[in-house]
């Protein structure tokens, strides 16, 4: 039974992928049929972006009043709804309008099933699932293009992706009994939730939150601006950089496969720093042409494959597997908030200074990443 849970959980980090990256194969027709601007695709991530936060931020007290496995059967739904909607949508206000449960059931899922595995499960299971997190994300352009490219359209693509979801809300409900078994022998449901100001004042954790907030606003910047910087700073085709900058998310991919097994030998402390030091490799590489760039990018993919499942999980360790839960729903608004806010300066770096600005953006946020995980371990350690 164990075994089945695992594998559930499993399908649950593929169908959060799903939509992620569906959304940016979409837009280039949803935005011409709706008679939007192009620019409003940043309205509607903006908005599921915030929806993610707030959700977030309620994980600890739901989680503590409904247990793990209905909080994230009720998110998984939420989404599968809003999907759906998205689908019979025939207005831009519309969409932004379901953009809300959208955000809300996927920050939903994500606090809630990060929190579940770093108390149940070894590290190397946290790789192995952010890894198809990564398989979810690619399989959700293919779905959408298939759907365009056959003639049916976006609706059709993001009916797929809400059937999906409504296939995996079922198996959650379904597998209930299983979550409520493992609840009752952890720390996962019960006690007083903790509001944010008590968990600001926890030890270490301002470094934790400041070390979440660098690593995705490291990962969204390089991911957002690589095939950018190709085209200006080296000179490539936009086909070539696109194809060449989507290595960076093969490299996250494939690191977070092999990272699973490293955890056999390294703990979690080892291998964020190993991340951070492949990280700062790939970096260094990036000013020094083109094909440093192109295998700079690649690098920085796999350094930064271990810093996010090994942050999440070494969690429970560092805060007690009591607070895991309030304290990794405020690493999850953290997370979102670096996301939506530290891509969009850098755009007006390079749209103001330059876009060669882009490594030592990177190279900052790595050092104050770096330096947060080590005073973190100071605090928590000591």
């Amino acid at each position: 039974m164990t075994h089945l849970l695992l594998a559930i959980i499993y399908l649950a980090f593929i169908s959060l992928g799903l939509p992620d990256a569906a959304l940016g194969a979409a837009w280039p027709v949803m935005y011409t049929e709706l008679g939007a601007p192009l620019s409003h695709a940043g309205i509607l991530s903006m908005i599921i972006s915030l929806g993610t936060v707030v959700s977030s931020l309620m994980s600890d007290r739901l989680t503590r009043r409904f247990g793990s496995g209905l909080v994230t059967a009720v998110s998984v739904a939420m989404t599968a709804a809003a999907l759906f909607g998205f689908s019979r949508s025939g207005s831009f206000a519309a969409l932004c309008l379901l953009a809300v449960p959208y955000g809300l059931g996927a920050g939903g899922v994500d606090a809630c099933l990060n929190n579940y595995v770093a108390l149940h499960y070894a590290s190397r299971h946290m790789s192995w699932l952010h890894c198809m997190w990564g398989v979810g994300a690619a399989a959700g352009p293919v779905i959408m293009g298939r759907a365009i490219t056959a003639g049916l359209g976006w609706p059709a693509g993001y009916r797929m992706i809400s059937l999906l979801q409504v296939c995996l809300a079922a198996a959650l409900f379904l597998s209930l009994p299983l979550w409520k078994k493992r609840e009752d022998a952890g720390a996962d449901r019960g006690g007083k939730a903790l509001s944010l100001r008590q968990i600001l004042r926890i030890r270490g954790v301002k470094e934790v939150l400041l070390c979440f907030f660098c690593y995705c606003a490291i990962e969204q910047t390089t991911g957002l601006w690589a095939a950018s910087y190709l085209v200006l700073a080296d000179g490539l085709t936009e086909e070539r950089a696109a194809s060449l900058a989507a290595l960076f998310f093969a490299g996250i991919t494939a690191g977070r496969a092999l990272n699973g097994f490293l955890t056999f030998r390294f703990d979690d402390k080892t291998l964020i720093r190993l991340g951070c030091a492949v990280i700062l490799l790939g970096l260094v590489c990036v000013p020094l042409g083109a094909g440093a760039a192109m295998a700079g990018f690649v690098l920085v993919g796999l350094g930064c494959a271990p810093v996010y499942p090994c942050v999440i999980h070494s969690t429970p360790a560092h805060f007690g597997a009591e607070r895991s839960q309030a304290i990794i729903s405020v690493q999850m608004a953290a997370a979102y908030i670096g996301t939506c806010s530290m891509p969009p300066l850098f755009g007006l770096i390079a749209r103001h200074v330059s876009i060669r600005l882009l490594p030592p953006y990177l190279l900052l946020l790595l050092a104050l990443m770096a330096l947060m995980h080590e005073r973190l371990l100071k605090k928590t350690t000591d």
